[in-house]
């Protein structure tokens, strides 16, 4: 059924759009729902538009508005839907309209809307009151020749296009920007545009921009098969922390030192391991990563060493062990710690020799392997507890290293979440808009005590839980995410007044927000009442409870207030 919009339809609902507003000045930031806002002065914005048309030309600045104002509508799609998920269809859709005029960018009138999300039909008609891309292009540039209101179009393409789940164009037919009267623009299905196709040339890469971004790319590779060719992939991370250990790593790397890497679980050894291989002089031989908490304890001799047929029950085949298949590379022990007391006293002469003989074999074989061994827990203290061989820990302690754990280093975090959620859209067949500033607020904020490995399934549970083109918000990523330590911040009443937002005063919002909407007593006692009876199904002694009121006493006031003639039922 087509919804269409009325001049009577009330267009002033903005309560539940500006209580989605925080300011946390004493941070720094502005808050609307999960994104991260912006106060910016018009003039300033003036100034850069002026900038970009005298440096890019007419044309590429408005590509470049367009798309700035289409990655905008997008996100109050989103946000639409959340706010209002239970709203009729038009009321839905004016939220885009609505958040136009409350963010100051235009007063959004509409003259004419029919929207079907069913069967896809969709008309609009709109004034633009008050435009401030008008207001910005006389300001700097003057009268032009064609509409102005760039950044109001690319958002306007990209809400409606969202809302509707196909491609809306939006155009402006005239513009005070230009010299006309009023800013009117319509929108209407893509297919029913004769210039549809020349439109949209606006939403796609400059040319410059794309050659630019090809030659990028062609670098990043090159440099990334450099890196590969010399070794120095050291996964991701450009923090201090991190680089500290890099350089640690480069410097050990070209030898064949034994390495310990130390740190808690999830971290990252492996991938640090895996770079001390590709470093080497070893890097086209084997790399073999054995974790060795994995492997029971009577099976670890014959799995790291070899064993021979017949050696013990079950040993039905002779068969080469995980030192002899990484011969001339490197093997990878993780929680060495585990090792049984003669798998230690068999890796102490691996180091200290260079030979190991098979479990059931007498035959002593040679071996060239690299050795690098990682433990979440401290072998010092293992060699104190007479769990771990003091004299093999002297060897491999010859070049310790510590990682640090992710809560040390979240400035790599945004770096690592780009790279997982892009591992991750390619897996599932979908690709989000990434996380919401809110969510990425609070993974920064989060201690991780399960590091790299916890942000990679959280990030999995994220876009699994999220659909395309929606924005991975906080309750995808944790199923019971931790509290922030911020105050709530400052909110918007509804006279536009900045007050603040105290836990206490939260319990107390609804009573603040009744009296400035001037809700009569009787209004509140009739929609509670209405509300209580809605509950209860109807069942008079039900509400009376739910109320703190005697049944009689309710009947009563059900009576006098028209809601109920026969007092309802028991």
């Amino acid at each position: 059924m087509v919804a269409s919009y009325k001049p009577e339809l009330t267009y002033s609902g903005f309560q539940d759009l500006s209580e989605q507003i925080r300011f946390q000045s004493s941070e720094g930031k502005i808050w609307f729902g999960e994104q991260r806002m912006l106060l910016m002065q018009v003039s300033a914005m003036a100034n850069f538009r002026r900038e970009l048309i005298n440096t890019l030309g007419i044309e590429r600045a408005k590509g470049f508005f367009l798309r700035l104002g289409y990655q905008s509508g997008l996100k109050d799609a989103e946000m639409a839907r959340k706010l209002r998920p239970n709203s009729p269809q038009l009321e839905m859709f004016l939220v885009g309209p609505q958040l136009h005029s409350l963010k100051g960018m235009v007063n959004a009138k509409p003259i004419q809307l029919e929207v079907d999300q069913e069967t896809g039909h969709f008309y609009c008609e709109l004034e633009w009151i008050d435009s401030f891309e008008v207001e910005t292009c006389l300001t700097e540039v003057g009268l032009m020749e064609e509409p102005v209101c760039w950044s109001l179009l690319g958002y306007a393409c990209a809400y409606s296009s969202s809302f509707m789940k196909r491609e809306i164009i939006i155009q402006e037919t005239s513009c005070r920007g230009c010299g006309d009267e009023r800013c009117i623009i319509i929108g209407k299905p893509a297919e029913e545009w004769g210039n549809a196709a020349e439109f949209r040339r606006y939403f796609q890469a400059d040319p410059i921009i794309e050659e630019l971004y090809e030659l990028q790319s062609q670098i990043s590779s090159l440099r990334t098969s450099l890196a590969k060719q010399e070794g120095q992939y050291y996964g991701i991370g450009r923090s201090p922390a991190y680089l500290k250990v890099c350089k640690m790593i480069d410097k050990a790397a070209k030898g064949r030192i034994s390495v310990l890497l130390l740190g808690e679980t999830g971290v990252g050894k492996e991938v640090i391991a895996r770079s001390v291989h590709l470093r080497s002089e070893r890097a086209e031989q084997a790399f073999v990563a054995v974790n060795c908490a994995a492997i029971p304890q009577d099976l670890i001799e014959a799995e790291l060493f070899g064993v021979e047929k017949g050696a013990y029950t079950g040993a039905n085949q002779t068969r080469p062990g995980r030192f002899e298949r990484a011969n001339g590379g490197t093997i990878f022990l993780d929680e060495v710690v585990e090792l049984t007391p003669r798998a230690q006293a068999t890796l102490l002469r691996v180091l200290q020799e260079g030979e190991l003989e098979r479990v059931g074999d007498s035959r002593t074989r040679k071996v060239d392997v690299r050795v690098i061994a990682a433990t979440n827990e401290s072998l010092a203290d293992a060699v104190e507890a007479g769990r771990f061989r003091a004299d093999l820990y002297y060897r491999l302690n010859v070049f310790p290293v510590q990682v640090p754990p992710l809560r040390e280093r979240l400035e790599d975090l945004p770096l690592l979440v780009e790279h997982f959620l892009s591992k991750f859209h390619l897996q599932y067949h979908k690709r989000t808009l990434g996380l919401s500033d809110k969510a990425l607020e609070l993974c920064l904020q989060y201690a991780w005590p399960g590091n790299i490995r916890e942000l990679e399934n959280v990030l999995e549970r994220g876009v699994i839980l999220t659909d395309s083109n929606e924005t991975i918000g906080q309750e995808a990523l944790f199923a019971v995410f931790p509290k922030a330590n911020n105050p709530l911040g400052d909110r918007i009443n509804a006279d536009g007044a900045l007050v603040q937002a105290t836990d206490t005063q939260s319990a107390a919002d609804w009573v603040t927000r009744i009296f400035e909407m001037n809700v009569s007593l009787d209004v509140v006692e009739e929609r509670l009442m209405r509300h209580a009876m809605e509950l209860s199904q109807q069942n008079v002694s039900q509400a009376a409870r739910m109320l703190g009121l005697t049944r009689p006493a309710l009947a009563y006031r059900l009576k006098k207030s028209g809601i109920l003639d026969d007092g309802g039922a028991d």
